[in-house]
């Protein structure tokens, strides 16, 4: 009989989960500063986006074997930590080509320390025998909406970025290690399947791998372009139009708070399809309206929309049978960051040669793709 988890590994792991979303909202917010910084353009900027994109890539080719080497807790707390002190560089490197590399590094420890804290949750969720996934990456929401505002009101106070960039540094490094203490431990049993390494997605895992592309490609986008839209296509000043990440984040955290509870009672087909189809919705207001106040609950729109994609998929992925958790997740996540990577260097290339409202309309496209395809999310 296996005994349930310690309150305290739930709380650690909703802890990893809001360390991780602040410290990707601070990358956010400061993405107008990067391109200040080193005098790039949009087409650029997407290539940067696209050197972390292929750094993800990479550390989920090796995800799975650490993990089943070392463990969740040690791989995380590792991990974690130069994912979040990799951001005091990023408007410290000497030119282009180094924030290139660093950013290569900053998407290898990103892509491991998230395969190993969804590991960890799903190992909780089925050690507590109920629906925990979507409350994590609720607390990812939160940290992402935290993040946004906290960097939004340190720049409308005067910080200056790099200051801003070292406190929240330290400050993430620092909470990731103390959570990690509370981790559950390295479980034997598992180790000889996980450590047989990275997996391609086949069959059941292909299926989900490519609804978590179609979803993190128009979530990406959103993550990575969205305050550069409200600062440069609306206007807005850069304290304001962080908020545009800000609403997006905390109206994705407040629906994954209650999206265990829908993932109770609808089926995953519908309950996607609906999420997807209000995504597309919102996200055409956005771009149809030229005030930004109407912008911002658009995006909050969107964010509801995209809230209970992922952890459905990876929720999914890490119940398939024959497979390790850390396994299934990991070939999931690599067909998602194929996604996640392509999007956000799509939107900047196609910016260059039209607009970026235009080019944002791809979210819309590939909101109702998966709308269109979500019937696939039940293998059965």
């Amino acid at each position: 009989m296996v005994s349930a988890p310690p309150p305290a590994a739930q709380w650690a792991s909703r802890a990893q989960f809001f360390c991780s979303g602040f410290i990707f909202a601070t990358w956010g917010v400061h993405i107008p500063t990067v391109k200040v910084h080193y005098g790039i353009d949009e087409a650029q900027l997407g290539l940067a986006m696209l050197a972390a994109g292929a750094g993800a890539l990479m550390g989920l080719t090796r995800a799975s074997r650490w993990i089943g080497r070392h463990g969740a807790r040690r791989v995380g707390a590792l991990c974690g930590a130069i994912y979040a002190l990799l951001l005091a560089g990023l408007i410290a490197m000497p030119n282009y080509a180094a924030l290139l590399g660093l950013l290569c590094l900053f998407g290898v420890v990103t892509s491991v320390f998230d395969v190993a804290i969804n590991t960890e949750a799903a190992q909780l969720e089925l050690l507590c025998d109920r629906p925990l996934m979507s409350g994590m990456h609720g607390m990812f929401s939160l940290g992402g909406m935290a993040g946004a505002l906290g960097g939004s009101a340190m720049l409308a106070g005067g910080l200056l970025p790099q200051p801003h960039l070292l406190l929240v540094a330290g400050a993430m490094a620092l909470s990731i290690g103390l959570a990690a203490r509370f981790m559950l431990p390295k479980p034997g049993s598992t180790a000889t399947s996980a450590d047989a390494g990275f997996r391609l997605p086949r069959g059941v895992l292909a299926v989900l791998g490519g609804l978590a592309a179609l979803g993190l490609i128009a979530e990406g986008a959103i993550y990575d372009w969205s305050v550069l839209y409200l600062h440069q296509e609306l206007g807005s000043p850069q304290p304001q139009a962080a908020l545009a990440y800000g609403s997006f984040s905390g109206a994705m955290a407040a629906a994954r708070f209650g999206g265990d509870a829908l993932r109770a009672r609808f089926a995953p087909a519908r309950l996607l399809r609906g999420s997807a189809l209000l995504a597309s919705a919102a996200m055409a207001l956005v771009l149809w309206t030229d005030t930004p106040w109407l912008a911002l609950l658009g995006f909050a729109g969107v964010g509801v929309g995209f809230a209970n994609v992922v952890p459905i998929l990876f929720a999914a992925s890490a119940r398939v049978p024959g497979v390790a958790p850390a396994q299934g997740i990991a070939a999931v996540s690599a067909a998602a960051y194929l996604g996640f990577m392509a999007g956000p260097p799509l939107i900047g290339f196609l910016a260059r040669v039209s607009s970026l409202t235009l080019a944002l309309g791809m979210v819309v496209i590939f909101a109702l793709a998966l709308a269109a395809a979500a019937r696939r999310a039940d293998p059965r």
